[in-house]
């Protein structure tokens, strides 16, 4: 049997496991599973390949996108990218790649009109760190917002001004906040100044539509979720694991 898998923690709510579950039903797939793997920390990932030898594959989610970085053996992570979520084993050894770059690319790209060369980032892991590098790609400049930038380039939340939304009318949220099942909450932005002139695209699936998007819809915006970068990044990682 092959086994591929899900690393990260918490992971109650994964969207992996199901979607490749499904996948191997739908495609007749008899000799694969996909498991869920909760590691506290990313120490544990040690231990959890010297348990299940049989592993062929695993993606890496939240909060591990940066810190399995050390333990690959080998990188086909783009330069000035410092996240891995997928990860190709091969006689032991691990080789890291990032998925969501592909899917966040393909499924932003139809969404982009003339006027929009300018992004607020909204978080600062792992998943910002993709969507930064597809924007740096794109030729869109972007500014990171965080609680607790890292450095004096990011933006604090209550920072942004009237000013800064109107020039920056792409708005990415990578964060967790608004997922089920705190879908109460959203960024804390000036969601008064967004007009039909921005795009608000929000990398939580479930619900559908966060509240993030909601505000944005209300004012004309243009929305996007994350399930179809989703599916893409996971179709990625099922085409690096077979290939």
């Amino acid at each position: 049997m092959r086994l591929f898998g899900l690393v990260g923690y918490p992971l109650s709510h994964s969207f992996s496991k199901k979607y490749f579950e499904e996948k191997f039903e739908k495609e007749l797939i008899t000799e694969c599973s996909y498991e869920l793997f909760p590691l506290k920390t990313i120490d544990e990932l040690s231990l959890l390949l010297n348990d299940h030898p049989e592993l062929e594959g695993l993606n890496i989610t939240v909060p591990y996108k940066k810190q399995v970085l050390r333990f690959l053996n080998k990188s086909h992570i783009p330069n000035g990218l410092e996240a891995c979520n997928c990860i190709n084993i091969n006689g032991g050894k691990l080789a890291g790649y990032n998925t969501d770059i592909t899917g966040f690319e393909i499924s932003i790209k139809p969404l982009l009109r003339s006027h929009h060369t300018k992004a607020l980032i909204l978080g600062n892991g792992g998943a910002a760190a993709a969507v930064a590098f597809v924007l740096m790609k794109l030729g869109i400049d972007f500014t990171i917002v965080s609680r607790t930038p890292d450095d004096n380039s990011m933006l604090t939340y209550r920072k942004i001004t009237a000013e800064i939304i109107r020039q920056y009318n792409i708005i990415i949220n990578t964060t967790p906040l608004g997922m089920y099942p705190d879908a109460a909450g959203c960024p804390d932005i000036p969601y008064h100044y967004i007009s039909d002139r921005h795009l608000l695209y929000d990398l939580v699936y479930n619900p559908v539509k966060t509240l993030f998007l909601k505000k944005g819809e209300e004012k004309g915006a243009a929305i996007k979720n994350g399930e179809e970068m989703l599916i893409l990044q996971a179709e990625e990682s099922w085409r690096i694991w077979n290939s």
